[in-house]
């Protein structure tokens, strides 16, 4: 009798479990076939051909944009290049893509890898771009001042922190908030 009501209880338990999972399966389309789709107005913009990690919007327009990631497990397009930071002007009509030159550069280039941005604009208007860098795959944030006239980027410092092993948003947010007071 208990052998039977094993059976009985493990049956029971197996139908719900595929019931529950088939649920899970149709709620999450997982076996749905995805048709692609051809936009009218996209187009690959030249000068990003190795791809953009992060983006960051200006209310002016401006936009920067973090390349170069290289991370194990990401396929890097240009593996042998260094990181760079990209502008592009979007109130113009066709816009272009500019790589912003570093200036003051306390920063080592070479393994300049770029991830999360985030900017910050004080009262005076000065825009400041903070950059989660990862050179040896550790963490730091890189704090540049944003030159908008010679279109460069002047490097102020690099913040380094044991509680600086996470490369998320929060913690640029974390960063700017501590460096501006």
């Amino acid at each position: 009798m208990a052998k039977l009501l094993g059976l009985t209880l493990m049956g029971l338990a197996l139908a719900f479990y595929r019931n529950h999972q088939s649920s899970y399966q149709k709620r999450l389309n997982a076996f749905r076939e995805v048709t692609p789709v051809e936009l009218p107005s996209c187009h690959l913009v030249k000068g990003i051909e190795a791809g953009a990690e992060d983006l960051e919007i200006l209310p002016n327009g401006l936009a920067f944009l973090s390349s170069g990631l290289k991370y194990p497990g990401i396929k890097s397009f240009e593996p042998d290049q260094p990181g760079k930071i990209l502008l592009m002007d979007l109130n113009e009509e066709d816009p272009a893509v500019l790589e912003l030159e570093i200036t003051e550069n306390k920063l080592d280039l070479p393994s300049f890898n770029p991830h999360g941005i985030s900017t910050f604009t004080d009262e005076d208007n000065v825009v400041y771009l903070l950059v989660v860098n990862h050179p040896a795959f550790k963490s730091t944030v890189e704090v540049f001042k944003f030159q908008e006239k010679e279109k460069s980027l002047l490097h102020l410092k690099t913040i380094t922190h044991k509680f600086l092993p996470s490369h998320s948003t929060l913690t640029l947010l974390w960063i700017t908030s501590l460096w501006i007071l």
